[in-house]
């Protein structure tokens, strides 16, 4: 697509229509703004994250100025991560949520990347692998939509820059929460859409023309670089996704933006008891693969 064109934020309607009910009884769903078949948007996402692995880091870092480093900090301060803490890190990817849970839960607690995508758990590894003080950081390459754990068996769960990537969003956050502990703490950070309209008209001058021609000079793909902010414009904003995660089973979600609303941080507890939740069974989930 031509770098200047701007998708626009979706309203409301179309914001709904990337829902888990919509793309079912549609059998379409959208990366960015590229529509799929609804069984083929997963092997889109599998060769984008495949060709943007090997500098996935340095042009994060890059194109936010490094300001993503202090989001996830912040983040995981939310989440209140302790000593001896298991955690779960759903969509993991590199794995720089992981080191900051693994540095606060310590040699008693343990921390598991999970991740769709083999290249992206590798790009990572270097940075866990040689350090002895997160040798209790494991890796697992699996499904969101099918997380092949237990349920209640983390006390925390966290995903970051990830779940909107994911074909059926609430059939993520479904299985996210229900290997979530009663009691456990839950986190998501994900972009969002600028509060301050200038700022906006700013942020997506960027978007669509400085990111991608980056993306095209320094990692090889232009299209890579735009795909990423045209999927931001289509998730939920702040108020609806916490209303999604508090009928999915999260009770007192709050949520803290950052950063004029360009990153938000929700944050939920696990309720005791849960009504009317559709989980998929423990029995129907796959066989987990550990990365080696």
């Amino acid at each position: 697509m031509a770098l200047w064109r701007n998708p626009q934020w979706f309203d409301a309607k179309k914001r709904q229509e990337q829902v888990d009910d919509h793309i079912r009884s549609t059998g379409r769903a959208r990366f960015g703004i590229r529509e799929f078949d609804e069984g083929k948007k997963a092997d889109a996402v599998r060769v984008h994250f495949d060709r943007v692995a090997p500098k996935y880091d340095f042009m994060n870092s890059l194109l936010s100025f490094g300001i993503q480093h202090t989001w996830k900090r912040a983040a995981v301060r939310l989440l209140g991560v302790r000593p001896g803490d298991k955690v779960l890190d759903v969509c993991g990817g590199t794995g720089d949520l992981a080191i900051l849970a693994g540095r606060r839960t310590g040699p008693t607690g343990q921390v598991v990347v999970y991740d769709i995508n083999h290249a992206m758990i590798q790009a990572g590894r270097h940075k866990i692998d040689p350090y002895p003080d997160l040798g209790h950081i494991g890796y697992v390459q699996g499904d969101a939509e099918r997380i092949t754990f237990p349920s209640n068996s983390f006390d925390c769960v966290m995903v970051g820059f990830g779940i909107r990537n994911v074909t059926h969003l609430r059939q993520g956050f479904s299985e996210m929460i229900r290997v979530l502990k009663p009691g456990g703490r839950f986190l998501c950070l994900e972009f969002s859409r600028p509060t301050n309209s200038v700022f906006r008209g700013l942020y997506d001058f960027y978007s669509f023309n400085i990111m991608p021609a980056l993306g095209q000079l320094l990692a090889g793909s232009a299209e890579s670089y735009a795909c990423l902010p045209e999927t931001i414009r289509m998730f939920p904003l702040p108020d609806e996704l916490s209303a999604m995660l508090t009928r999915l089973g999260l009770r007192d979600v709050q949520w803290e933006s950052m950063t004029n609303g360009i990153s938000v941080a929700h944050v939920g507890i696990k309720r005791r008891a849960v009504a009317g939740l559709w989980l998929l069974d423990d029995d129907a989930a796959p066989a987990r693969e550990h990365v080696n």
